[in-house]
C-alpha cells in the first residue's frame, strides 16, 4: 500500500518525535511507529465511511421529504441518482468492507459538529451535484468521475473534516493526499477497497525498522558528518528537520548496500522541499553531494550490485 517515499516520511515523523523527546526506549518508539503506519489504513477506512454516511443521509433526507405536510412534486419524486451511484452501491454491497467501515461511522455521527448534514447541504447545492443529477450520462465511468471529484473538491478539502482528522491523529493531514490518491485509483480501476497490509511486503517493513534503528544508533556519528561537511555552519544553526533528512540519507547510503545512492539522495532532497525551510532543498542537496563524492573517494560507501553508487534513475517506488 505505501510507497517507499511515504515510508520514509512516516519514519521521519517518528524519528523527529523520538529525538525531540530524548527517550531511551527505542523498542517502545518502534512499536509506536508501527502503530502510526497502521493508522494509514484506518484513515482510508474513515474516508470511505464518511462518503457512505453522506449517501445514507441523502437517502433519509429524500425519504423525509415525502413525509412533509405539503410535499412538493420534487419531494414526492426526488432524483435519487446520488443514492444509486454505482460506486457507492458497490461499496454498500461489499459486506466485508461494510463491516470494517461500521467501526468508524461513529466518528461522523456521534460528534457535536453535525458534519454529515453540513456536508450534504453543501454538496446538494453545488454545481457538481446538480450537473450530475441532470446528466444523461449513465455510464459507470461517469459515476466514478463524480465520486472522485466529490471527494476531492467538497469532502476532503473541507476544514471541518480536517479538524476531525486532526483530532484522531496529528499525522493524518500529512497522510491525506497519499491515501486519497490510493482511493481514487481503486475507484478508477475497480480494485477492491478492502485495505490489506500497510506494507507491500516484508522488505518494506524491514526497511522502515532498519532506517529508524540505524538513524538512532548512529545519531552522534551522523552529526559529526554534518559538522564536517556543513562549512561555516554550527550544528545548532542547522534546522532540525534538515539534520534529520541528512541523517536518514546517511543511514541509507552507508548501511543499506542494496539501495542506489542517487535514489536516497533524490528522495530526501524532494522530501525536504515539503517538510522544511524554503532553502532546505539546496542545503541538503549541496551537503549530500559533497558527502557522497568525498566518501566515494575514501572508499567508505559499500554497495552490492553494479551501478548502485552512480545510478541516477528515479526510485523504483
Amino acid at each position: 500500500m505505501l510507497s517507499r517515499r511515504h515510508i520514509r516520511i512516516k519514519v521521519m515523523q517518528s524519528l523527529y518525535s523520538y529525538l525531540s523527546s530524548k527517550t531511551n526506549q527505542i523498542s517502545t518508539s518502534e512499536q509506536a511507529m508501527l502503530r502510526h503506519f497502521d493508522d494509514v489504513v484506518e484513515l482510508k477506512l474513515v474516508i470511505i465511511s464518511l462518503l457512505i454516511e453522506i449517501v445514507k443521509y441523502a437517502d433519509e433526507f429524500y425519504k423525509d421529504g415525502k413525509k412533509k405536510h405539503l410535499p412538493s412534486s420534487l419531494d414526492l419524486t426526488p432524483n435519487t441518482r446520488f443514492i444509486n451511484n454505482k460506486v457507492a452501491l458497490s461499496i454498500c454491497h461489499d459486506k466485508v468492507l461494510m463491516d470494517r467501515l461500521s467501526k468508524f461511522s461513529g466518528i461522523w455521527i456521534n460528534n457535536d459538529h453535525d458534519i454529515i448534514r453540513k456536508l450534504f447541504n453543501l454538496i446538494r447545492t453545488s454545481e457538481l451535484y446538480i450537473d450530475y443529477l441532470e446528466s444523461d450520462n449513465t455510464s459507470i465511468n461517469f459515476d466514478k468521475k463524480f465520486i472522485i471529484e466529490l471527494l476531492n473538491d467538497y469532502i476532503l478539502n473541507n476544514k471541518l473534516v480536517h479538524h476531525i482528522f486532526e483530532e484522531r491523529s496529528i499525522y493524518w493531514i500529512d497522510d491525506l493526499p497519499f491515501v486519497s490518491t490510493i482511493i481514487f485509483g481503486e475507484i478508477r480501476d475497480d480494485v477492491s477497497m478492502i485495505p490489506k497490509s500497510v506494507f507491500k511486503d516484508v522488505s518494506d517493513r524491514e526497511f522502515a525498522l532498519s532506517l529508524f534503528r540505524d538513524t538512532i544508533n548512529n545519531n552522534a556519528e551522523y552529526e559529526k558528518i554534518i559538522i564536517r561537511f556543513a562549512k561555516n555552519w554550527e550544528l545548532d544553526r542547522i534546522a532540525k528537520m534538515d539534520q534529520l533528512f541528512l541523517k536518514m540519507s546517511f543511514s541509507e547510503i552507508l548501511s543499506m548496500p542494496n539501495l542506489p545512492v542517487k535514489v536516497s539522495m533524490n528522495e530526501y532532497i524532494e522530501i525536504a522541499k515539503y517538510y522544511s525551510t524554503s532553502k532546505s532543498k539546496l542545503f541538503v542537496n549541496g551537503l549530500l553531494d559533497n558527502f557522497v563524492k568525498t566518501y566515494m573517494r575514501e572508499g567508505k560507501i559499500k554497495k552490492v550490485g553494479r551501478g548502485l553508487i552512480l545510478n541516477s534513475r528515479n526510485d523504483e517506488d
